[in-house]
């Protein structure tokens, strides 16, 4: 089987709230009186595949460089609230289907506990259900039936929105996008969101960004792509035509995905896939759901909740293993200031 996804940047997210320690078939539960940062932390080895038999004491973490007690502790399947988010843009025209199939790999790897809505952006950002569900088949009935046609690639506009739709819901919040473009919205009356805005929203309120970009072809010969690096086996394969993706008025421009992706994957706990061919679409998308489930759930009680983004690193002491940890979190205050 072929294995082009190659780019993989995934760190840990954290935020104030206790940690699932029950099976996957149980929804999140969080103690809003107890003190305790949550950590959800991606182990890997040399080749990329998930360890997922470390114990509590392999683990450690420091808060602003301070060695922290673990709490909590659990390496059972997690629960995820996921709002996936499909470009739309005009040079993904051809790949629709390919999309909405691999959008569908990810809703058939979803576990009984898991709830998903399914967002599309283009001329509008549209997200469906009304509510968040566990319902497969009305997630996959949007799929086939319910996503937007071509338009423009308001991808931080999309996030932002996804966010929003996160809010109000409990246990790890997941936005998971993809796209094949530059941010590029058709509205330019100022209104619109950077990615500093919304890595800064998401680092604050605890929301965990995968994204999948498909780069491919992007007028470079030999296959590099735009910062000149070989973008491995399989490029170049049934991707259509390559553009911004926005209507800009500028001229055509041969693009990839976004560079501010992979920044906010690693900022705000996530991963990031970074696709040279379609080939592997599906298989990357249910890759996603497998590491979500199968992220370590740490906690520890913080000594000091003084309103601020604290540092946060987290090691293992198993060798030639990889742990991708976020690097901060927000350290809220208690509802009465201290």
């Amino acid at each position: 089987m072929s294995r082009t996804f190659i780019r993989v940047a995934v760190l840990v997210a954290a935020s104030l709230g206790p940690v699932l320690a029950a099976p996957q078939a149980q929804p999140p539960s969080f103690v809003t009186n107890t003190r305790t940062v949550a950590v959800y932390a991606t182990v890997t080895n040399a080749k990329q595949r998930l360890v997922t038999d470390l114990s509590r004491d392999e683990f450690t973490i420091e808060d602003n460089g301070k060695r922290q007690d673990l709490t909590l502790f659990s390496n059972d399947i997690q629960p995820i609230t996921v709002i996936m988010l499909l470009d739309r843009s005009s040079s993904m025209r051809l790949n629709f289907a390919l999309e909405e199939q691999a959008a569908e790999a990810f809703v058939r790897e979803m576990g009984p506990a898991d709830k998903a809505r399914i967002g599309s952006f283009s001329k509008a950002i549209q997200v469906d259900p009304l509510e968040f569900t566990s319902d497969r088949e009305a997630l996959l009935k949007i799929l086939r039936n319910d996503l937007q046609g071509e338009g423009p690639t308001p991808l931080w506009n999309a996030v932002n929105t996804g966010i929003d739709k996160l809010l109000l819901e409990q246990g790890r919040r997941v936005v998971l996008v993809f796209t094949d473009g530059v941010d590029m919205p058709m509205n330019f009356s100022g209104h619109n969101k950077s990615l500093k805005d919304v890595m800064k929203r998401a680092e604050e309120e605890n929301v965990m960004v995968y994204a999948i970009g498909l780069a491919g072809e992007n007028g470079m010969p030999g296959g590099g792509d735009r910062r000149g690096r070989g973008m491995g086996p399989g490029a170049f394969g049934g991707l259509g035509g390559r553009g911004l993706g926005g209507y800009s008025g500028r001229q055509p421009q041969m693009e990839g995905p976004d560079e501010g992706l992979p920044k906010i994957a690693a900022a705000t706990g996530g991963g990031y896939f970074e696709l040279t061919s379609t080939r592997d679409l599906a298989l990357t998308f249910a890759r996603v759901a497998d590491e979500l489930h199968h992220q370590y759930a740490l906690g520890f009680t913080p000594e000091r909740l003084d309103g601020k983004m604290h540092d946060l690193t987290v090691r293992v002491s198993r060798p030639d293993v990889s742990v991708r940890a976020r690097k901060r979190y927000l350290a809220s205050k208690s509802p009465g200031g201290s």
